[in-house]
């Protein structure tokens, strides 16, 4: 049994349907249930701060599908760093054996926001015992249609991007390798850099979108970001991000997808034609 945590996001809804399609059992955590119903398959309503609610989810389950949300602009230790960790806890004493962890690129102890984040969750489950796998993909094409700080901006493509090419994926090709690795035989603990098939710029993007591209300087970059009411620090973390992304941070393009379901990842135009 599977539990798919984060079932109605980006990526869950993606796995939700693969692992149906498959025949594959499983359960999908949702934290509402209209919600769940609408997924049409066997599903629990929990939380990740409600650890009790988790708890019962992860009954009878062997393999953890375990995602949530991003960085929030609080102070200290980011949230989902304590959420997920309790779910590893929760998980390996429900006897779980396998987790695959959906992560960041590249997080490190001296990374920012949810990259950091990610870093403290990765070492927590590396400790645990359980048998795991990252994912540790680039930023997600459906970002430009739902994303907030910078990635959709009124109709342009707007930011301090520079010239940077950054490998961004289509979540569909994450849920793809998820469900491989929930799937398919137990693997060795292995980390897997996710991209897409091309590293393209923020200009090119913004053509292929037929939306302007307007590279913003980053101090007026901030004060947009100031403007809807986040804190300097955590404005001033974006920006670090928005850097590494124009110094070509993210601009290597993997077989990691290949490797794992045996198809190319999408390109950008493969991921407008299929829809968002």
């Amino acid at each position: 049994m599977i539990l798919v945590t984060g079932a109605t996001g980006t990526i869950g809804r993606h796995l939700v349907r693969a692992l149906a399609e498959s025949g594959t059992r499983f359960r999908a955590l949702v934290r509402d249930t209209a919600k769940g119903r609408e997924l049409g398959c066997e599903f629990a309503v929990g939380d990740f701060d409600d650890p009790a609610s988790v708890a019962a989810a992860l009954r009878g389950v062997d393999r953890l599908l375990l995602n949530s949300g991003g960085a929030l602009p609080i102070a200290g230790q980011q949230p989902m760093v304590r959420q997920q960790a309790s779910a590893i806890d929760l998980a390996r004493a429900a006897g779980v054996t396998q987790v695959v962890k959906v992560s960041a690129w590249q997080p490190g102890p001296a990374a920012k926001l949810s990259v950091r984040a990610h870093w403290e969750i990765e070492e927590h489950l590396k400790a645990s015992g359980l048998g795991w796998s990252m994912l540790q993909p680039t930023g997600y094409m459906q970002n430009f249609f739902t994303g907030e700080g910078g990635f959709a901006h009124g109709s342009a493509v707007a930011g301090p991007y520079g010239t940077g090419r950054v490998a961004y994926i289509d979540a569909y090709d994450v849920a793809a390798c998820a469900a491989a690795l929930l799937t398919g035989p137990p693997r060795d603990s292995a980390t897997y850099a996710l991209t897409g098939a091309e590293a393209l710029t923020h200009e090119e993007i913004a053509g292929k979108l037929g939306v302007p591209f307007r590279d913003l300087p980053p101090q007026e970059a901030a004060a947009e970001l100031r403007a809807t009411g986040l804190p300097d620090w955590f404005v001033e973390d974006l920006l670090w991000l928005y850097a590494d992304l124009a110094s070509g941070g993210m601009s290597e393009v993997t077989t990691a997808v290949r490797d794992l379901t045996g198809r190319a990842p999408r390109t950008f135009d493969g991921f407008l034609a299929a829809g968002v």
